[in-house]
């Protein structure tokens, strides 16, 4: 990989506007970065990111409309060359597997202290990987359950995404499964986006085929 000659463009994502001001106040104090943009939502930042094209892209694995997950693998499907890195402020090792399978070049905890973080920009800027030690510790233990259960696809998903795949099997909208599960229409949304991850899968209508075919056996 040729040696960077310019400033590191980073793009924020979090729905924290404190937090995200925060984040970019510690980025503007670095000679090397520059923060290039930033969104509140997963739909803000999958429409603004495209046209800025930034080197690195800091990703909040919740969001209000969506999660980091869905965002970072759309990124890394129409922008390959631009790095996710997660941040989370929860110890969800379901969500790390998933960003981490999603494309996600590194996966930090909240917790992480401003120097590590301005590092590890630095660092999947420049095409390396990064996880802190509590992400990697649980990366392997999930990554050994999931292996123990790869001859069944389905044995990785709980009570309640099987729930959700049978319902987008009857071809039920989110809107239409939240009624039938008592639930708000943002956590079928986060089953969806995890179903999808757990199973492979890149789009809705994959997972409505498996789930038909589940029935017909």
């Amino acid at each position: 990989m040729p040696e960077r000659t310019g400033a590191i463009r980073v793009f924020l994502l979090d729905d924290h506007e404190i937090f995200r001001r925060g984040l970019r106040a510690l980025l503007d104090a670095e000679a090397d970065i520059v923060v290039a943009g930033e969104a509140s939502t997963a739909s803000s930042a999958i429409s603004r990111i495209p046209a800025l094209h930034p080197d690195v892209a800091v990703l909040d694995v919740r969001l209000p409309d969506s999660d980091g997950v869905s965002v970072c693998r759309e990124i890394c499907s129409i922008i390959p060359e631009t790095a996710c890195l997660m941040l989370t402020a929860y110890g969800d090792d379901q969500a790390l597997v998933g960003a981490v399978m999603a494309g996600a070049a590194g996966y930090l905890s909240k917790r992480t202290c401003g120097v590590e973080l301005v590092n590890a920009i630095r660092k999947v800027a420049a095409g390396q990987s990064m996880l802190d030690p509590f992400a990697s510790r649980q990366l392997m233990t999930r990554l050994r359950d999931h292996l123990s259960r790869t001859a069944d696809p389905i044995a990785t998903l709980s009570e309640q995404e099987k729930r959700v795949l049978d319902l987008i099997g009857e071809g039920l909208t989110n809107r239409q499964i939240a009624e039938r599960m008592f639930l708000a229409e943002k956590t079928v949304k986060n089953y969806v986006s995890s179903l999808l991850t757990k199973l492979g899968m890149q789009r809705r209508t994959q997972a409505a085929a498996f789930a038909v075919r589940r029935a017909d056996q």
